[in-house]
């Protein structure tokens, strides 16, 4: 039986939070202690300095695209606020890598927050992307090691297979459909009963390839029939909620 299924631009890992329209005007002091005081999460990252570029551009690659977020250049992960006596140069370099190392090119805000003796917090703004995914390309002569991040959390996490083709698809935003076969049954069955599996899980109880488990998977999550939940070592994947 085919099934029809329209996909939908909000974020296919977590409802949009409506951090960035609260904080949609310029932000001052009063509105930063506030940010701090949440700690960092699945929309606020803390650096205190811009001392390795090359690896805080992996949070603007995984805020583009996921939901968007706050980073925060002058702040500690023990929640103070030292800020920066030479704003100037992190600005420089970060920008700089952004500019250089991300691909597609990622669009941002900065704001840059007064403190006390001349310091400031630099305030990067990324919003969810409509382009995603994007990719941290470090080096443009192999173009084939390039990686893209998703936000889980507190963490940015290196996205799997599933989840680039997942977020290409969600860009696409196209019709979904698939058959709901022998493999669906046994994939339903089992999460009926498990509530989570994993791509080789999947390939395993369905006897099919890793390739069609995979794809089979992907297609379910764009059909907002499966939810996927990325994770460092490997992905599950759940129905949604009320399905």
């Amino acid at each position: 039986m085919a099934i029809l299924a329209i996909t939908e631009n909000s974020s296919i890992f977590n409802p949009v939070s409506a951090l960035h329209n609260q904080y949609a005007t310029n932000m001052d002091y009063r509105a930063l202690k506030e940010l701090v005081r949440r700690g960092e999460g699945q929309q606020i990252e803390f650096k205190l300095k811009v001392n390795h570029p090359d690896k805080i551009i992996r949070e603007v690659v995984a805020f583009a695209n996921t939901d968007g977020g706050f980073l925060f250049i002058g702040v500690s992960d023990d929640l103070t606020v030292p800020g920066l006596k030479y704003a100037d140069e992190d600005l420089y370099l970060l920008e700089r890598a952004i500019q250089r190392f991300c691909f597609p090119a990622i669009s941002y805000t900065v704001e840059r927050i007064p403190l006390y003796d001349e310091r400031e917090v630099l305030a990067f703004r990324i919003p969810p992307s409509h382009n995603r995914p994007h990719y941290v390309v470090l080096n443009p002569e192999k173009p084939d090691e390039k990686k893209a991040y998703v936000r889980v959390a507190d963490k940015s996490v290196q996205a799997s297979k599933e989840v680039r083709e997942i977020l290409k698809g969600e860009r696409a935003a196209r019709s979904v459909c698939f058959t709901y076969g022998d493999k669906e049954r046994v994939l339903l069955q089992h999460l009926n009963q498990h509530q989570t599996i994993t791509v080789d899980l999947f390939a395993n109880i369905a006897n099919v390839p890793r390739k069609i488990a995979s794809r089979t998977l992907v297609l379910l999550v764009l059909a907002n029939v499966l939810q996927i939940h990325p994770n460092e070592v490997t992905d599950r994947f759940t129905s949604r909620a009320g399905l």
